[in-house]
């Protein structure tokens, strides 16, 4: 990670075909664009690599979990069900759509623990989004299992695990739909950027129209058809340049995973000798896109004590605990319920009763892990050299 490290002519081609045009918008000017329609080609390229239906490209990885969340029908009153690791986009289109965020533990995948989701659900969840994180997969097919007997569909958040795979299945065709993210620092990315896939037509037919405030899209690519809206939507809009970007990408991506997964290996490798030394469980190896390297300690003393060999030699390693981004009770603005909004909307109704107030301690089991574990995140083009210094760093860890 990420794709920017093998930027090439590949790139460049795709864009002039587009800078040729002049149209960067990615509906109409049939005449002026020469057939040249590159985020259709991109949704049509992801679509058919992950082994999905249907694709529909947006402007991000988050504008990805919201429109997904519109075309299933979720709104206030509802709750959806995440997990309490995640990038804060995951719950930012929660609250986004007007609904509430209710977090799970996370277990040794450091994805959403199935059973404790088991006690999350109630009557009023209308969704639950497993998160892919660091690369690596949830236990999917059990969340699935789960959420069928309750009739609740299920939103797969793979922006940072695209080409991941369980049993040769990519990740993101487990649920009813999964989205992904192309932002800057993806394995491959197209800038900005996100996708949402299906294999649902009738919800594709939806999110198209939605992402385009609401145009029909029967006549797609070349116009907006017989405007015989159904609905409001807003602008995800995903440009040209974008989808350019992203069919030059994605045709590298396999590579990228191969070559993150070498390094990885070597990683794991010199990791192995510290003493009590754990490695985050992988439903399925093989389909690991090896993104991140992830290590866990035995206690948050040794953690810490490792990790400060690591810094000390130059290559200290993340841990999520201190992180703000990504773990729940580090999230200041939800705890405190911090708004712009004069009502205090998301998390006041009109008038200022409070509709949420969440705990930083509600996920002791979450909290445990998280410092405990040590995260390097892997790089496609990793010299030798730095590769070396990491794994010599790791090594006298392991002998301190």
């Amino acid at each position: 990670m990420p794709g920017f490290e093998v930027f090439g002519d590949e790139e460049k081609r795709q864009i002039s075909d587009v800078l040729d045009t002049g149209v960067l918008f990615r509906y109409e000017f049939g005449e002026q664009r020469k057939n040249v329609y590159k985020v259709l080609e991109f949704e049509k390229n992801f679509a058919s690599y992950c082994g999905a239906g249907f694709a529909q490209a947006v402007t991000s990885g988050t504008a990805a979990l919201k429109v997904a969340l519109a075309a299933l029908g979720v709104g206030p009153g509802d709750e959806v069900i995440t997990q309490g690791f995640t990038f804060v986009a995951t719950w930012e289109a929660i609250l986004d759509i007007g609904a509430i965020p209710v977090f799970t533990e996370i277990d040794e995948t450091l994805n959403m623990d199935p059973e404790d989701l088991k006690t999350k659900i109630n009557d009023k969840t209308r969704c639950i989004i497993p998160v892919h994180m660091l690369g690596a997969m949830a236990r999917i097919e059990e969340i699935v299992a789960i959420a069928s007997k309750h009739n609740i569909p299920v939103l797969e958040d793979t922006a940072q695990a695209a080409g991941g795979t369980i049993k040769g299945q990519h990740l993101g065709t487990f649920g009813n739909c999964g989205t992904f993210s192309f932002d800057s620092v993806k394995t491959m990315t197209t800038g900005e950027g996100g996708m949402i896939i299906t294999n649902d037509e009738e919800m594709w037919r939806t999110m198209s129209e939605y992402h385009d405030h609401g145009h029909d899209h029967v006549v797609n690519p070349g116009g907006r058809g017989g405007e015989g809206r159904r609905f409001v939507g807003f602008n995800y809009r995903m440009m040209e340049l974008q989808g350019a970007m992203g069919i030059a990408q994605l045709a590298k991506l396999d590579s990228m995973i191969a070559a993150q997964k070498n390094h990885k290996a070597k990683l794991r490798q010199a990791a192995s000798a510290i003493p009590g030394v754990q490695f985050r469980s992988l439903v399925d190896e093989e389909g690991d896109t090896a993104t991140f390297f992830a290590f866990i300690m035995e206690s948050s003393e040794q953690c810490q004590r490792i990790n400060a060999i690591l810094k000390e030699s130059g290559v200290g390693a993340i841990n999520f605990s201190e992180n703000s981004w990504h773990f729940y009770p580090s999230w200041e603005h939800l705890m405190k319920g911090s708004t712009i909004t004069a009502s205090g909307w998301p998390f006041a109704e009109p008038g200022g009763k409070r509709r949420v107030v969440y705990d930083p301690n509600l996920l002791p089991q979450s909290a445990d892990i998280m410092s405990r574990t040590l995260v390097y995140p892997v790089s496609v083009k990793m010299s030798d050299e730095q590769l070396k210094k990491m794994c010599d760093a790791l090594g006298r860890a392991a002998t301190a």
